[in-house]
């Protein structure tokens, strides 16, 4: 593969403010609730509701609470994953890289499947749990090295029935040379469904970086059951958003966040973020479905249902990540099943879980055109128009925290904001990026919501956002002489990169 250039990230944050809300209060759903005492996922259930409804510990007795036992994990590898508890055991990630049973009242080991290097960094939040009917047939699931494994839950053996030799590759299939395909797993290993392993991708952000394909394995066999083409193919839906033969190219607008799944309809929702290059589409001509958006799939076939793009022709990377929040509120006089997509927009979307339908009206309006050459921003961008934004969308030299800059650097922030554009809010808030001046990204590339940060209460309908606030400043510059550029890419095979 080519290297067309790269992201150098360097974050300047003038100021930073993280908060908790909760939104939509709603009336209570009268329908069959999924079991909220167990802990057998990513989330805790199919629908990402990280909510249990255990009540052993309360509100009275919690500061009574001390250390039942603790294990050892042995290195010093800052693991961050979603234990997995079934039948009493946990599965964490320990001891080296290795995936480890514990018995969940003791502490003690019950068995251990070593040789996991580099599982804390590619992924990290944890495994994902299966059984066959009669329970004879108990599996967990991971992603290593851009593989996909199954692993025996009792005994944590590979099962080598499993794809090839107990793996399947997870570079194949995705209209690129594998060799070439640098990574694909994504962080969050995906959702069983029925026989089922549904799962996104982590595609990479660069120039032909592979497309997210979503894809669904079956849980025994590993082969390949379906397969959704994010980047769409000749004769596909959304092929005409895109220059011709863009899938040859293109990639990204991909899962690397929280899938979830309303088990009774069998519809698995994708948060997506956007296309690659993430902050300059010259060569991404057009609104780029599916990229930033909701999509909402047949489970068991992978047929798109219905979907919603909330960035047209993203410029900002504000990828979807944080898990589509399933739940019922009342409107207008009648329970409605829902789902809401909060975004790093720092807007919550909300939907009709079956047709996608808005709940509250969406604005497209008007925002600034690009000043790059060969861009062609997006002319209008989707407003909610309820329920409020539950993060900062503004930022200016009155947000400079006065307690951690000195009096020269305060002048010096003020004096570079007020060159910069952007950071107004409203349409402002979708000013793409320059290569003449610095441009305000609020919320930042990492703000809004991101992965882990939303929850819900079935019982009353409550969604929560974890809302992050962190401005950036982002500048487009041309890498001259790349040579080989994609096509309608910038003249004289320049490429762009984004510097923070």
């Amino acid at each position: 593969m080519r290297n067309f250039g790269s992201i150098h990230t360097r974050r300047v944050c003038a100021w930073l403010f993280l908060f908790v809300v909760a939104v939509s209060q709603v009336g209570s759903a009268q329908r069959r609730l999924l079991d909220r005492r167990t802990w057998r996922e990513y989330g805790g259930s199919p629908d990402n509701a990280k909510y249990m409804t255990l009540d052993q510990i309360t509100k009275a007795n919690v500061h009574q609470l001390q250390v039942a036992w603790t294990y050892p994990t042995q290195d010093n590898i800052n693991y961050a994953f979603n234990p997995v508890v079934v039948d009493n055991v946990m599965y964490v990630f320990a001891r080296n890289y290795s995936l480890v049973a514990l018995d969940a009242t003791t502490g003690k080991e019950i068995w251990i499947h070593e040789g996991l290097q580099g599982i804390d960094n590619l992924s990290p939040r944890g495994t994902v749990y299966w059984e066959s009917k009669d329970r004879s047939d108990r599996r967990l699931f991971i992603q290593h090295n851009n593989y996909l494994q199954a692993i025996d839950a009792r005994t944590g053996l590979s099962i080598l029935t499993f794809g090839q030799e107990g793996v399947v590759n997870l570079r194949d299939g995705l209209s690129r040379d594998p060799q070439t395909v640098i990574q694909v797993q994504s962080r969050v290993i995906g959702k069983v469904f029925e026989n089922l392993i549904i799962m996104g991708s982590s595609s990479g952000e660069n120039y032909m970086s592979p497309p997210g394909d979503l894809r669904a394995y079956d849980v025994v066999t590993g082969r390949l059951v379906w397969q959704f083409h994010t980047v769409p193919q000749p004769g596909e839906f959304g092929y005409d958003t895109w220059p011709k033969d863009a899938w040859r190219y293109a990639g990204g607008a991909n899962t690397w966040g929280e899938i979830s799944i309303d088990a009774d309809r069998g519809i698995a929702y994708f948060p997506t973020g956007s296309p690659t290059y993430d902050f300059y589409g010259a060569d991404r001509q057009g609104i780029n479905l599916f990229g930033t958006a909701l999509l909402a799939l047949d489970a068991r076939t992978g047929k798109r249902l219905w979907h919603f793009q909330m960035v047209h022709h993203d410029l900002w990377d504000w990828d979807n990540s944080a898990a589509p929040v399933l739940t019922t509120i009342r409107h207008k006089g009648r329970l409605v099943d829902v789902v809401a997509q909060a975004g790093k927009t720092g807007f919550l979307y909300v939907f009709d879980r079956v047709t996608g339908e808005p709940i509250w009206p969406m604005e497209e309006r008007p925002v600034p055109p690009s000043d790059v050459p060969g861009e062609k921003a997006w002319p209008t961008q989707p407003f909610p128009t309820a329920p409020p934004p539950f993060a900062r969308q503004t930022f200016s030299a009155d947000d400079l925290n006065p307690f951690i800059l000195t009096t020269a650097q305060r002048e010096e922030w003020k004096l570079r904001l007020a060159k910069s554009q952007g950071g107004g809010g409203g349409a402002g808030m979708f000013t793409p990026l320059s290569a003449d001046r610095e441009t305000i990204i609020m919320p930042g590339t990492q703000g809004g919501a991101n992965v882990g940060t939303t929850a819900s209460n079935p019982s009353d309908g409550s969604v929560y956002v974890l809302g992050i606030n962190m401005p950036f400043i982002q500048r487009l510059q041309v890498e001259r002489g790349r040579g080989g550029a994609p096509p309608a890419a910038a003249a004289a095979s320049n490429t762009w990169r984004c510097s923070s």
